[in-house]
């Protein structure tokens, strides 16, 4: 084993590697701010890196690339579209294939999978606003989603039921098809997963009671951020049984390399998996490099165990 991961930790040595960011999506700045720091990342580890911003749902890749690391959040890297041409490219790229990113980014596909595999995951209706706006069949409070969107956009709790329709309206200007899920009242966890393991649970608590975009990202909007707690304040067993859900749900969708599972955790400690993040955020700050931080796998280890990873099993 160590022979074979020596193999590839030369080969990316020698490897030029070309860092895909922005992308054409609503996660574009987001995914600036990952690019340029895993960038910096690799170019401290020793290797040759290089920063390509991609606008367009396209990708034109320096001469010489052997390896793409994708760091396209949402729309276009996150869809399987970008592994797709790179596949027929035969370029090697890190993290989820073409497949496995179609079914975890769209939220519909994945909810039907994770059901069908027996992962806890929250009670949900699609609806189709094709025809119009209609309201789901049970009752509020529950948490509207855009089926293909990532980083909480265009998603709304609503607690208050004369709020629906201005949520769902807004909802239908990303897509014909609406995911609405039954409002998990818990705590907000999320799991990395690297390879095949799962590291600490971080628990997320944000200032207003809502995960979303302003407080994720307040260096974006000005907001209070969230305040995250690793490894979460949780026993020995639930632990286990939020990471093991996790494992599950990454399996289920068969994302290769890494991802990050984001989970609620019930009053009565029972988990409900949310999704499967297949290109998180990675910055040295965001929240799957805490969790590796947590081990002990520094900022720039992460991004050259993900880059070695990637090339074994793609080159």
């Amino acid at each position: 084993m160590n022979q074979v991961f020596n193999h590839y930790s030369d080969m990316l040595e020698s490897t030029k590697i070309a860092v895909l960011m922005g992308g054409p999506g609503s996660e574009r700045a987001v995914s600036l701010a990952s690019g340029n720091a895993v960038l910096k990342a690799l170019i401290e580890q020793g290797l040759n890196a290089c920063a390509v911003d991609v606008t367009e749902a396209t990708v034109d890749l320096p001469e010489g690339t052997g390896l793409a690391f994708n760091v396209i959040h949402g729309t276009y890297g996150e869809d399987g579209r970008l592994q797709d041409q790179l596949d027929q490219l035969g370029i090697p790229y890190t993290g989820a294939g073409a497949k496995s990113s179609r079914l975890a980014f769209d939220k519909n596909l994945a909810k039907a999978i994770m059901i069908e595999h027996g992962v806890p995951t929250p009670r949900a209706e699609i609806i189709d606003v094709s025809q119009g706006i209609c309201l789901p069949s049970f009752p509020a409070p529950f948490v509207v989603k855009p089926p293909r969107e990532g980083s909480s956009v265009g998603v709304h709790v609503v607690r208050d039921p004369a709020m629906a329709w201005a949520a769902m309206e807004d909802a239908a200007k990303y897509g014909s098809e609406i995911l609405v899920e039954e409002f998990i009242d818990g705590r907000e966890l999320t799991v990395g997963i690297l390879g095949d393991r799962a590291l600490p649970i971080v628990e997320i608590r944000p200032p207003d009671g809502v995960y979303d975009m302003a407080s994720k990202y307040p260096w974006l909007s000005g907001a209070k951020g969230s305040e995250y707690l690793c490894p979460a304040p949780l026993d020995e067993e639930l632990t286990r049984i939020v990471q093991e859900a996790a494992l599950a749900a990454h399996r289920a969708l068969g994302v290769e390399i890494y991802s990050r599972v984001d989970v609620l955790l019930d009053k009565n400690g029972r988990p409900f998996v949310l999704e499967a993040n297949t290109i998180p955020g990675m910055t040295e700050t965001s929240l799957l490099p805490k969790a590796a931080a947590a081990t002990g796998i520094s900022f720039g280890a992460l991004c050259r165990e993900i880059a070695e990873a990637s090339l074994q099993l793609r080159s």
